[in-house]
């Protein structure tokens, strides 16, 4: 017994010190809630306590020797030296109501090898712009180190990893990234900073339209009515607005090991108690950093 209560012990203390986890869900029969959502949010809770206890035991019990972190995410995919030759096993890796997030893991790598965003309408082959509004599943790479200023907000098509392991990326000093009514998006590894509030011009969505948009608030990602996403290990700081916004029936959401800083308003949650289907709105947040300089809505 001894053990047991050291044990659950060392797993409070992870929780309390090194990661916040929360999940905002309410009953889908109840609410009658998208189709996105699952019933028996109960589950889930228990499958990630279930992941973070196993990946601390292991831990424990490989000791110094152990490339274990006691984080099932990081555990799943770094323990492989040789990782970047198998880009895509991230997908199998996220945990909570967003696990079901593949993105681009059925399509083709698309390599971003230009940093410009000079036309939000008709963007050129090689930038960020062009890989995210393609139909077709892509996993999006960054061939260099880069500094990505956006003219207009980023409108992400369905099924699409952006993925910076390997490389310095940085999106900041413009608009932020739109998820607007698309499903499985994964965001891992990019820098989100300074951005400000664009809009009120035409802006492309996809390859078959482009329309549109008014003002943005200047949100580093903005989720709306969005399903099965993962927002990992990206660092978000000093933006217009918020830093991640979920609303107008968001849901299948996983938002972890992120690094947040100086920032007033970090995490919105549903934006209207008027709004019903936000009610069934399903969000794991685990083992994010929530740090220096913020102020509030951690999370609301």
């Amino acid at each position: 017994m001894a053990g047991t209560s050291s044990s659950l012990a060392v797993l409070c203390s992870l929780m309390a010190f090194l990661s916040l986890f929360f999940s905002f869900s309410h009953s889908l029969k109840e609410h009658n809630a998208s189709k996105h959502a699952v019933d028996d949010p109960e589950r889930i809770v228990s499958m990630v306590q279930s992941s973070i206890w196993n990946a601390t035991q292991r831990r424990k019990l490989g000791g110094y020797s152990s490339c274990g972190t006691g984080n099932p995410i990081d555990d799943c995919w770094r323990c492989d030296r040789n990782w970047h030759k198998n880009r895509k096993w991230l997908a199998n890796c996220a945990i909570g109501f967003g696990a079901a997030a593949i993105g681009g893991r059925d399509g083709k790598f698309y390599v971003v090898t230009d940093s410009s965003d000079d036309d939000a309408v008709n963007p050129k082959l090689g930038t960020l712009r062009h890989a995210v509004i393609q139909e077709e599943p892509l996993w999006i790479v960054f061939k260099s180190d880069m500094l990505i200023t956006l003219k207009q907000e980023l409108i992400i098509n369905s099924f699409k990893t952006i993925d910076g392991r390997g490389a310095n990326v940085h999106i900041a000093y413009g608009a932020g990234l739109t998820l607007q009514y698309v499903t499985n998006i994964i965001i891992h590894n990019v820098n989100i900073h300074h951005t400000k509030p664009t809009g009120n011009a035409m802006v492309r969505s996809s390859t078959t339209h482009f329309g549109w948009r008014t003002m943005a608030d200047g949100d580093a990602i903005s989720l709306f009515g969005a399903s099965h996403v993962w927002i990992d290990h990206n660092s978000l700081s000093k933006c217009a607005d918020g830093l991640v916004d979920a609303i107008m029936g968001s849901t299948a959401i996983t938002i972890s090991n992120n690094y947040m800083t100086h920032h007033n308003e970090v995490m919105l949650l549903g934006h209207s108690d008027a709004y019903t289907k936000d009610k069934a709105m399903q969000v794991t947040i685990a083992f994010n950093h929530f740090g220096e300089g913020l102020i509030q809505r951690m999370p609301r």
